[in-house]
């Protein structure tokens, strides 16, 4: 799980994005996400716009070639990175959606076996276009759904529908996948908390993936190249070749250290336990088309929905 440098972002922001020096904004490769309410005149959104602009300088990142991933649907959030997502069948009057990490809650790390379902929320998030730069503010009206067991995921239901977002922004949502993706795969993990993308592939499978007190089942391996940092929890792993979403990125095992927050370890069937020192995760998000119907709505007893349930 991980995090961005808020203590330094906060003073990023009362100092001016103008006037950032580069080491002000540099991410944190450690620590779980910090969990700060996101009300839009809160000190957090003054941040999420200063760290657009520092994150572009830092990286180096130029506009998307046209054809490849790029950011457009992503979304940053005061403490994740997050993307505004459809199911194969959604329509585009159906409320948007948005998907990040169970643990980028405001409310702090849902427990172990806790699924939280259906409750207010208005929370915001800055969408942006395929170059990254921030083009509106998006509100939600309900989190319907998240949990960190099994899984590590959360989805908002936003006021706002997908053709609103498309004729105000010319912004399309990303697409879930409804298939299981496979290893070899090429990917992208895009992240609109630093506007930065990764580019690797799919490494294999974890069976059972334990950080602290969570367990995660049939995570994503990526290939070393995806050395995502603090503050990509969240975003979106695209499938380079179809363009949908395939995954949520969580974790990384930072320190070598085994089954500890930060440093999540592998187990197989057998119960054998392996520590990848560097590597990084996600975890599939292929279930969750079965668990939505008509309208956007959350089904959780449909026929075919396997996520976690309350």
């Amino acid at each position: 799980m991980r995090k961005p440098l808020v203590v330094a972002l906060c003073a990023l922001a009362f100092a001016g994005a103008g006037a950032a020096p580069a080491v002000a904004a540099a991410p944190s490769p450690t620590g779980a996400d910090t969990t700060t309410g996101a009300s839009p005149t809160t000190l957090m959104d003054v941040v999420n716009d200063t760290v657009g602009t520092a994150a572009d300088t830092l990286s180096g990142l130029t506009a998307p070639k046209e054809g490849a991933v790029n950011f457009a649907g992503t979304v940053s959030l005061s403490n994740c990175s997050g993307s505004v997502v459809r199911m194969p069948d959604s329509a585009a009057d159906d409320p948007a959606l948005v998907l990040t990490n169970g643990h980028c809650l405001e409310s702090g790390f849902p427990a172990p076996g806790q699924v939280v379902v259906d409750q207010a929320s208005s929370r915001t998030f800055g969408l942006l276009n395929s170059s990254g730069s921030k083009v509106a503010t998006l509100r939600a009206d309900r989190l319907l759904y998240a949990t960190m067991t099994d899984t590590d995921a959360a989805i908002y239901r936003l006021g706002t529908t997908y053709a609103q977002i498309k004729s105000s922004y010319g912004i399309d949502a990303l697409t879930l996948a409804d298939t299981r993706p496979q290893a070899g795969t090429a990917i992208s993990v895009v992240s609109g908390y630093w506007k930065r993308i990764y580019n690797c592939s799919i490494d294999g499978f974890a069976y059972r993936m334990k950080e602290g007190d969570w367990t995660w089942k049939d995570s994503v391996r990526y290939t070393s190249a995806c050395d995502t940092i603090g503050g990509t929890s969240g975003s979106p792993v695209v499938d380079g070749a179809t363009g949908t979403v395939v995954a949520v990125n969580n974790t990384g095992n930072e320190d070598g250290e085994r089954c500890t927050v930060n440093n999540p370890c592998e187990v197989d069937e057998g119960g054998n336990v392996t520590v990848r020192q560097g590597i990084n995760y996600a975890q599939q998000t292929y279930r969750f088309p079965a668990c939505f119907g008509v309208d956007n709505k959350l089904e959780l007893s449909a026929s075919g929905c396997a996520v976690p349930k309350p």
